[in-house]
Formats: C-alpha cells, structure tokens, sequence
C-alpha cells in the first residue's frame, strides 16, 4: 500500500489556507472514488506509452502491458485517445528538452521530496524534466471537472521544490517551469518562476505554515478550498460560518439593491453547496452505517434504488 504525505502536494491548497485539517483528515478512512481510480488508469496508460518512447520497456513487454490494460474496465477507445493527447504533449516537451541539453533528465511518475521546507512531505510528479538553467514539471489532471491553473498552485510548487532538492546539486538551474495538462478540458497552462522566487516561498511561506499544520495547530479557515476535505460534513468552522451567512439581514425583495442581490446569490450557492454535503453525509451514516437520526426517516425511491433522508411527521 502506498504511504500519503500527511501534507501532500496535492491537499496543499487545503493544509496552506487551513493548517490544523490536515491533522483532522489524517483521521478519516481514505476512500477511493471512481473518478480517482479512472484516472490512476489513465497515468498507469500514459506512462507505459511514455516509457515505450523513451526505451525504458521493450516493444514485447509494452504489447503484453497494453493488451491487458484494454481488458480492464476502466478502458475505452475514447481514453486512450484523450491519453494520447497527453502523450502527445509530453513528448514534445521531451523533444524540446532533449534539443537544448544532450543529457537532459526525463523522469516518468518520480517521487519528489520537498521535506527540507514541508516535513515528510513528499508527492509524484507526472513528468520532470532537467536541463542546463531550466527545469519542468508536468502534471497530467484526467478529470472533467474545473479547470485548474498552473500560476500560484501550490502542489506544482512542491513538486518544483521536490525536483529542485533532487538535481540543483547537479544542474545549474535558475527557472522553473510548472505545466498543468488536462486533455480532456482541453487545458494547458504553465506558470514560469525563478528558483529564487520559489526557494524564498517555500522557506517563508509553506514552511512555517507546514510546522503547524504538522502540530495540528494553527487557526481554522473555510473556504473554497474545504470542497475535497474529508472532513468539510462535519467540519464545526465551516458550519458555523455557513450558519452566519445564513443570518444574513434579508430585506423584503422590492427594496432589495442589485449589489445585494448578487450578494445573496454568492450566499445561497455557498449555503447550498454546505447543506448537500451535510444531507450526504448524515445519508450515508443512515444507509451504510445504520446510523439514525432523530426526528428523520429513510425514504426509498420508487423508480430506482435511491434513498433521501425526510422528516417524520409529527402527530398532532
């Protein structure tokens, strides 16, 4: 079984805007989603063409590899060409980094350590790239969800970090390149950044916030970053700051101005987006775990098997 950083790169935007969930997510059971396990897939597929390419496999072994790897049921025809679109990417950032230094590193799904500045830190990079002054880091995102930009991330940072740990001693390297791909938004986006810029912000940004996060301490902090937490149902600061929107001094519509409209709109998407993942939570305590709620019933669907949590009537 792998072993998960306790401040992974990935959780990075949750553990730099709210340090003490870290420690509170370590608690909860990891559970793997569909979503996460198509996309495991779809590295496992990338790499394997990758390292056919680079000659790290023979044609023989990559055959057998491939052919299994259709049996499986997360493939599709449709997967493997949005894969490919990746691979495409890649090899010509290979190319390129080949062209500008005869023995550049290219390494495929490396593990990056950037404990110096996040302690036991460590994550995978996708693809990582050394040359003479510059080096990159490619982050292949299989998802269909939102787009996510490579300026500012933060786990492309510590992937940086990690592969700067690596090589600085043998590369002299001054820029960092971060490239974030997801073919199947059709998103592309690089940030670019000189390694001073981000040696100082991992020495004064992330490693003093990574101490308290790995004390469990500093201060809590919702906000859009709490949508992956594990702990975001139950989560006491989130709630109570979603039940301070919900106070919100409402005036009677036709007084209403048009800033305090939007206003209400910002809050009732925020408000609905914390009720559903409370009404999933208490759901899945009540179906999995025969967990009952006072004053609440389970209630199965007619047309297909689905279950809603409603309120008991009360005898009058």
């Amino acid at each position: 079984m792998t072993k998960h950083a306790l401040l992974s790169a990935s959780g990075s935007e949750r553990w730099l805007n709210c340090p003490p969930s870290a420690k509170l997510e370590a608690r909860v059971e990891e559970k793997s989603s569909e979503y996460a396990r198509e996309g495991t897939f779809a590295h496992v597929l990338a790499e394997l063409k990758l390292a056919c390419y680079l000659e790290n496999t023979t044609t023989l072994e990559y055959n057998r590899r491939l052919k299994k790897l259709k049996q499986d049921r997360f493939y599709s025809r449709e997967l493997e060409d949005d894969v490919q679109i990746y691979v495409d990417l890649a090899l010509e950032k290979i190319n390129g980094a080949k062209a500008r230094t005869k023995d550049a590193v290219v390494l495929l799904e490396a593990k990056l350590d950037y404990s110096p500045w996040v302690r036991e830190g460590f994550g995978t990079g996708d693809l990582v790239l050394v040359t003479d002054d510059v080096l990159e880091v490619v982050d292949l995102k299989f998802g269909r969800g939102v787009q996510v930009s490579a300026v500012d991330n933060s786990q492309m940072r510590l992937y940086a970090l990690g592969a700067i740990n690596q090589f600085s001693v043998l590369y002299s390297i001054n820029t960092v390149k971060m490239t974030i791909h997801q073919p199947r938004l059709d998103n592309i986006s690089t940030a670019e950044m000189p390694v001073k810029d981000l040696l100082h912000w991992g020495e004064h940004v992330a490693k003093p916030i990574a101490d308290l996060a790995f004390q469990g301490k500093g201060e809590f902090k919702p906000g859009v970053h709490c949508r992956f937490c594990k702990v975001r149902f139950t989560c006491r600061a989130r709630a109570e700051e979603h039940l301070q929107l919900a106070r919100h001094d409402f005036k009677k519509p036709p007084l209403l101005a048009e800033e305090e409209i939007i206003e209400i709109l910002a809050i009732s998407e925020a408000l609905q987006s914390w009720v559903s993942d409370v009404q999933a939570y208490a759901l899945d305590q009540a179906v999995n775990h025969n967990k009952e709620w006072p004053g609440y019933k389970l209630i199965e669907g007619r047309s297909y098997r689905r279950y809603e949590m409603r309120p008991k009537r009360r005898r009058s």
